[in-house]
C-alpha cells in the first residue's frame, strides 16, 4: 500500500484536498477529526484535559470548549505543549490503527491528513508526503473569512513550522489558489507518478521530487 501524508499550513486547503481525494475513492483519515474524538467525554484525554486546564474549558453539556482551550494554549507555548503531550499520542494511535486496517484490507493507496506532520516527527511513516500551500496573503484572507483576528492568526502561525520549510521537506507540493479542477489535476499527476514509482523507499524528503505545478 502506498501511504500518503497530507500536510500544509492552516487555512491552506488541507480539508478541500482531503475531500477531493475522498470523492475520488481514496481512503482518508483526518487527524483534526481524530483530535475532536479523543477529547470527547469518556476518553482518557478528556479527563487529563479537565484536570490540567480546569472546569472553564468545559461547556455546560460537559464537552470541551475548543475555543476556550485554543485561547489558553495558543497564547501560552508551555500550555500548548502540555495539551499536545496529552492528545498527540492518542491521535497517533488512532491513525496508525486505521492504516493497519487499510493494509489488512489490501488498499492500494491511502491518505492521512496531519497538519503537524513534520512537527510531530511522523514523516518516516509515509511513502510520500504532499504539502498543500498558498500565498501568505491568500492564507490570511481565508482565515479572516473564518472570523479570526490577526492576533489569532499570528498565534496559530507561530505554533507551526513555516510553510516554506514544510514545502522543502515534502515530496510534492500542491498549490491551492486555483479551482477544484486545477487542484484535481495536480493530485492526478501525483497519484499517477506514485502508481509507477517502485520502490517508493528511495524517496528522500530532504530532496523532494519535482513540484507539481498548477
Amino acid at each position: 500500500m502506498i501511504l500518503i501524508g497530507l500536510t500544509g499550513g492552516i487555512g491552506m486547503g488541507k480539508t478541500t484536498a482531503a475531500n477531493l481525494l475522498l470523492q475520488r475513492g481514496l481512503p482518508v483519515v483526518d487527524t483534526d477529526i481524530l483530535a475532536r474524538q479523543v477529547m470527547e467525554p469518556g476518553e482518557p484525554a478528556f479527563d487529563e484535559i479537565r484536570r490540567a486546564f480546569g472546569p472553564e474549558v468545559l461547556r455546560p453539556d460537559g464537552r470541551v470548549r475548543r475555543d476556550e482551550l485554543a485561547r489558553q494554549v495558543f497564547s501560552n507555548p508551555a500550555r500548548r505543549q502540555q495539551l499536545e503531550s496529552i492528545v498527540h499520542p492518542r491521535i497517533r494511535e488512532r491513525w496508525l490503527a486505521q492504516v493497519a486496517s487499510w493494509r489488512g484490507q489490501k488498499k492500494p493507496c491511502a491518505v492521512v491528513v496531519i497538519p503537524l506532520l513534520f512537527e510531530t516527527n511522523a514523516a518516516a511513516s509515509f511513502d510520500a508526503i504532499v504539502c498543500v500551500a498558498c500565498s501568505g496573503a491568500v492564507q490570511r484572507d481565508r482565515l479572516l473569512g473564518r472570523g479570526w483576528t490577526l492576533e489569532q492568526i499570528g498565534q496559530r502561525l507561530r505554533a507551526q513550522w513555516p510553510i516554506e520549510k514544510k514545502m522543502t521537506l515534502s515530496h510534492y507540493v500542491v498549490w491551492t489558489e486555483g479551482g477544484l479542477d486545477v487542484l484535481g489535476g495536480q493530485f492526478y499527476r501525483i497519484l499517477a507518478r506514485l502508481a509507477g514509482l517502485q520502490p517508493l523507499s528511495h524517496c528522500n524528503p530532504q530532496r523532494p521530487l519535482p513540484v507539481s505545478s498548477p
